[in-house]
């Protein structure tokens, strides 16, 4: 790994910060949308889904145009999405006018997410690429933290719309940086074969401080084309299946910690609890600091005892943790320590998944099977806020809510130990 190339994948785990703190804007803002609009628990749990819908859509759309098209121009395309969703939801009039900006915003992180899978995957060598996806991945709750200590304080001053303008000037503030730093993969280039594909590669390796190469090796029926319908090729059908079902049902753990907190510490009608907006933010805030710290770990782990069983374990603990904390906290302080260890151990086993997708899939397939995945699992990720919502509507108590919502990690375990065991080819640094 030479330096430009550590540099590319910093960019990698920016982008993906972004998205963290994009995602879960809403979050953030929650307690005040539904203040300001006198929404009940399942109208604001809607609200609160809206970008996992649109990140379905954008994952399968623009993952599969990230294998079409390029890794590069796609992440671009999804930066201006963002941009544009994040500025039009803080100047939203009326709730569906925030759910559509809300879709908009989301289909630029679904085809980011996508999109930077397959782009870190391919940056890296063989050596440090485990090393390299687990810092991509922990990005996303490290965004999502520090955007939270920067949310927390402008919340107690402002209202809820601000949290969508901080997330719209990063998103452009980002967009120079990948011009500056990220090239086309050679890996992609490789496989695309697109015209001066040679000349193109040795200017990606250049930029990424390798020697060039004198000739490509022939390709023996024409460039590969990136069809979601290969997903289900007899080679690929049941890996597809599994890990698209294991990460929905995961989904749903994961992000009934980071959509739920702030509007189940800060409203009566979720738990009975009563501290402030700014004090649910800033305890999701440290939520994320634990999902980074957990995914962190979690990337030496899996470097030590590989991918898979690194990842069966974290979604055992994830189910424990998820759980317990429904039991209930007597303060601030333990409910954030309780939010933090589930946080850590449901993100340590999302960074199992990112690797676990990108070997699933040859370069050609990669961000479209990655997309594919990350569509269905959001549909496990847009039920955790909508059926949480509900069963509080209902008057469930948190302790059977919790349990609920903790049982997908389990039913992810059992999928994913029907996973294939591959390790996909990639040119150059492997």
């Amino acid at each position: 790994m030479r330096v430009r190339q550590w540099l590319a994948v910093a960019v990698t785990v920016l982008l993906n910060a972004l998205d963290g703190f994009d995602v879960l804007a809403s979050a953030f803002a929650g307690p005040g949308i539904k203040a300001h609009w006198q929404l009940g628990p399942e109208g604001l749990g809607l609200i609160l889904s809206m970008e996992l819908i649109g990140m379905a859509l954008g994952s399968v759309v623009l993952g599969t145009l990230a294998d079409r098209m390029g890794r590069r121009p796609t992440v671009l395309g999804c930066l201006t999405l963002m941009t544009i969703g994040m500025f039009g939801a803080a100047l939203a009039g009326s709730p569906q006018e925030l759910s559509v900006w809300r879709v908009l915003t989301g289909l630029g992180i679904g085809g980011m997410l996508a999109s930077v899978n397959a782009l870190t995957h391919e940056l890296a060598n063989g050596a440090q690429r485990s090393i390299a996806m687990a810092l991509m991945v922990i990005g996303y709750p490290v965004g999502a933290f520090g955007g939270g200590l920067i949310a927390s304080p402008l919340l107690a001053v402002y209202d809820w719309p601000v949290v969508f303008v901080l997330g719209g000037v990063m998103s452009l503030a980002v967009m120079p940086l990948v011009v500056a730093l990220v090239p086309e993969p050679p890996a992609w280039l490789e496989r695309a074969r697109p015209a001066n594909a040679l000349v193109r590669i040795n200017r990606s390796l250049a930029r990424l401080g390798h020697a060039p190469v004198a000739a490509l090796p022939p390709l023996t029926a024409g460039p590969p084309k990136a069809r979601a319908s290969a997903l289900f090729a007899p080679a690929h059908r049941r890996a597809t299946v599994l890990i698209a079902l294991a990460y929905a049902a995961h989904m749903m753990a994961f992000y009934f910690i980071l959509k739920m907190v702030p509007a189940i510490l800060s409203d009566p009608q979720f738990a009975g609890l009563h501290y402030s907006r700014a004090e649910g933010a800033r305890t999701l805030a440290f939520a994320n600091l634990g999902g980074a710290i957990g995914g962190g770990a979690f990337g030496w782990v899996m470097h030590r005892l590989g991918t898979r069983r690194a990842t069966l374990a974290a979604l055992a603990v994830s189910f424990v943790l998820v759980a317990s904390f429904g039991l209930g906290q007597s303060n601030l302080a333990a409910w954030t320590v309780a939010i933090a260890l589930a946080a850590s151990a449901t993100n340590a086993a999302i960074v199992g998944f990112y690797a676990t997708v990108a070997n699933l899939y040859p370069p050609e397939l990669k961000a479209t099977g990655t997309g594919f995945a990350l569509a269905v699992g959001r549909a496990g990720a847009a039920l955790a806020p909508i059926a949480s919502g509900a069963l509080f509507a209902r008057g469930l108590p948190l302790v059977l809510v919790a349990a609920i919502m903790a049982s997908g990690s389990l039913i992810a375990l059992v999928l994913f130990i029907g996973l294939p065991v591959r390790r996909s080819r990639v040119f150059v640094f492997a």
